[in-house]
Parts: structure tokens; C-alpha cells; sequence
């Protein structure tokens, strides 16, 4: 089998991570709730109503006077001007309680699963005109936990408007035997008290839908115990980077202690090639003995400094030559000695500062470094028109 059949096969049980959730967003997806926003409408609407309430003579009136300008020019203007007017009140209304709506919108939705805007959610999908994924839609189980809810909102709305006038039977009787003004305060009576407990219905059902949403939205990011690794290798690296990366820190780390530690070793070097304070590289080489010159201390930098410090209070002669320092620098270890391919070039600069302590004076000489081991200040191999 596959690592992608593995993949698929595998259940999805684990939480979503906040990254997979973040990217859900980015796509559109988010917790909504319809009857959240039934239940903040209807609120918004009795608040409507009892503004309205307060400035009822003067809404008659200038919804009067609308269709009276509709219907019969002022001081022989042009009808255009009345409806003009009559336009500007019916924006005015609308901007009343559209604008409250908006906010109030924005507002539930921010409580509810939180703002977000994504062009993904706007693209043109295909699949939408898919007849066969539509009835997928309406036989699935969101399709019929959207059944069970309908009816579960009518069955509450009925049944508790039912039972409320159920027992205020009495005063619906006398309504009918009494006069208009009566009337009304009776209906008042009673009125307030059902609108109360059907917005505590609505209420109710409001939040069991939200709680089914949020459920189905992080039922449907649930992640396998293969994505959550896949995501983590995403944002963090494999396991095996990360461990290789760790591996060079602490070889960093153990190298820069040992060559901070071996700068003391500078006094017993016959000579330290720099380049010309970036690197420094201390040699000791006894004539006559047996094998290749022996690195005693190395660095770069501060260390570098140090170096040539050193040197300079044992009097111990510098050399500078760009090139040969970093080819040993990167090519040698503290305590070893120095890479064969290095021992014809190293020989030269020894040979050329041997002479110039006792007392010689000799022009600098052409040393010449393999192309192999032309390197730049990051260990990099550089070419033949990066060597000066």
C-alpha cells in the first residue's frame, strides 16, 4: 500500500492544530450560525419598533406627506421634486434601520465565529451546479440535522405561543366584549409576556445551533496523526534537520571553545599566517622532523586577534597571505597537521619567513594555492578572478 493510501486511511482524530485552523479561515470557513442571526434580528426589530413607538405622529406624518408629493405638485414645481423628496425619506428610513442591522450583523458574527474575509470563498465553484453533489447536500446528515432543527423551532415557537395563550384564554375572551381602548390595554397585558418567552425560545435555540456548528466546523478540520507530522515537519522542520542542525551548533559551539582555548599554544608556533585580520592560523614546524607542519591555534574574528596578539608579544613572525590562511583554516583541524595538498605552499611561506628572520631581505614570494582550496571568507570555493 501506498504512503498516500496510508495517509487517507488513517482517522482523523486529533484536534486541529491553530495553524490548520488560521488556513480554514484564510479559505472562508468559519463558525456561522443562522439562527444567531435570527435571534439578533428580532431583537434589532423590537428595538425598531419601540423607537419607533416614540416618534410615531411624526413617521405618519412624513409618510403622509410622501404620497401627498407623489400625487399633487407644491407651488406648481416639477414632480421630479417630489419624488425626489419622497426618495430622500424612503434612504432616510432604510439608512435608520439598515445601518443598526449592519452593526449588529458584524457583531453577531464577530461573537459567533469571529470576522474574516477570504477571495477564496467568492471564486466560481462548478461543483455548485453539480446536481448529484446538491442531493449529497440535502441527504447528508447536515442536511438532516437542518430538518431536525426546523422542526424543532416550530414545534418550540407553537408550542409556547400555544401554552401562553393557552392560559391567558380568560382575557382573550373578554376581549371580544370589550370596548377598542380596553382592548388594547388587555393585549398589552399578556403581550409583552409571550414576546419574553418566545425570545427565550429563540434564545435557546440560537445557541444549541452554534454549538452544532462549532462542533461540525472542527469535526471537519480534524487532522490524522500523519498531518499533524506532516504539518510539524511544515512549520519546524523534519526531525532530521532539525537534528543536523542541532549537530553543527554544538560542533560550532566545541570548535569555538577549542580555539579559544588553543590561542595560549601561539607561543610555540614558528609562524602565523593571517589574512589579513579575519583569519589567523599558527604553525609549528621543527626542521629536520619527521611529518607535515602541526596547526596549533586557529580562528577567526576576535580569536583571529588574539592570535596575532599573541604573536606579536612572543615575537613571532606574521605572515600575510589572503588565501593560504583560509585554504588552512578550512582544511585543518587544531593539533593536526596540515592537508597534503597544502604541504608545497606552506613549505614556501616557511621557507620565505625562516629567512627573512635571520636577517635576509627577499622579495614576497608566489605562493600558489590549488583551486580546490581557494576558498572566501564563508568557506566557499571561489575562482581564479576572485583571488586578489
Amino acid at each position: 500500500m501506498s504512503e498516500e493510501n496510508q495517509n487517507s486511511s488513517q482517522e482523523k482524530t486529533e484536534q486541529p492544530t491553530q495553524r490548520r485552523i488560521d488556513k480554514a479561515k484564510e479559505e472562508g470557513k468559519t463558525v456561522t450560525s443562522k439562527e444567531m442571526y435570527v435571534f439578533s434580528s428580532v431583537i434589532m426589530l423590537f428595538v425598531v419598533i419601540y423607537f419607533f413607538s416614540y416618534n410615531f405622529n411624526y413617521i405618519l406624518a412624513n409618510w403622509r406627506d410622501m404620497f401627498y408629493f407623489l400625487n399633487l405638485p407644491i407651488d406648481n414645481n416639477s414632480p421630479l421634486l417630489a419624488i425626489k423628496k419622497s426618495f430622500y425619506k424612503v434612504f432616510l428610513v432604510s439608512l435608520i434601520i439598515g445601518v443598526p442591522v449592519l452593526i449588529l450583523t458584524i457583531f453577531t458574527q464577530s461573537l459567533v465565529g469571529g470576522i474574516t474575509f477570504s477571495f477564496k470563498a467568492i471564486e466560481w465553484k462548478s461543483s455548485k451546479l453539480d446536481p448529484i453533489q446538491g442531493l449529497k447536500r440535502i441527504f447528508s446528515v447536515k442536511g438532516l440535522v437542518e430538518l431536525l432543527k426546523s422542526i424543532l423551532k416550530v414545534a418550540l415557537l407553537f408550542g409556547v405561543s400555544f401554552y401562553i395563550l393557552y392560559i391567558k384564554t380568560d382575557d382573550i375572551i373578554q376581549l371580544s366584549t370589550e370596548k377598542f381602548e380596553h382592548s388594547l390595554v388587555t393585549a398589552a397585558g399578556f403581550f409583552p409576556l409571550l414576546i419574553l418567552v418566545l425570545l427565550i425560545v429563540l434564545l435557546l435555540i440560537a445557541i444549541l445551533d452554534w454549538t452544532w456548528q462549532k462542533y461540525s466546523f472542527i469535526k471537519s478540520l480534524r487532522m490524522s496523526r500523519q498531518d499533524l507530522k506532516d504539518e510539524n515537519k511544515e512549520t519546524e522542520g523534519s526531525p532530521e534537520v532539525k537534528a543536523k542542525i542541532k549537530r553543527l551548533q554544538l560542533e560550532t559551539v566545541r570548535k569555538a571553545i577549542k580555539q579559544a582555548e588553543a590561542v595560549e599554544e601561539v607561543k610555540n608556533a614558528n609562524a602565523v599566517i593571517v589574512n589579513p585580520t579575519h583569519f589567523a592560523v599558527a604553525l609549528k614546524y621543527d626542521v629536520g622532523a619527521p611529518g607535515a607542519p602541526t596547526v596549533l591555534s586557529m580562528g577567526r574574528g576576535q580569536i583571529a586577534q588574539k592570535i596575532i596578539e599573541k604573536a606579536k608579544e612572543n615575537k613571532i613572525t606574521v605572515f600575510r597571505h589572503k588565501l593560504l590562511a583560509r585554504a588552512l583554516y578550512f582544511t585543518s583541524e587544531i593539533g593536526s597537521e596540515i592537508s597534503e595538498k597544502l604541504y608545497t605552499a606552506v613549505a614556501i611561506a616557511l621557507a620565505y619567513i625562516y629567512k627573512i628572520n635571520n636577517g635576509e631581505n627577499l622579495e614576497e614570494p608566489d605562493i600558489q594555492i590549488p583551486d580546490e582550496l581557494m576558498f572566501n571568507e564563508d568557506g566557499a570555493q571561489i575562482n581564479e578572478n576572485d583571488k586578489k
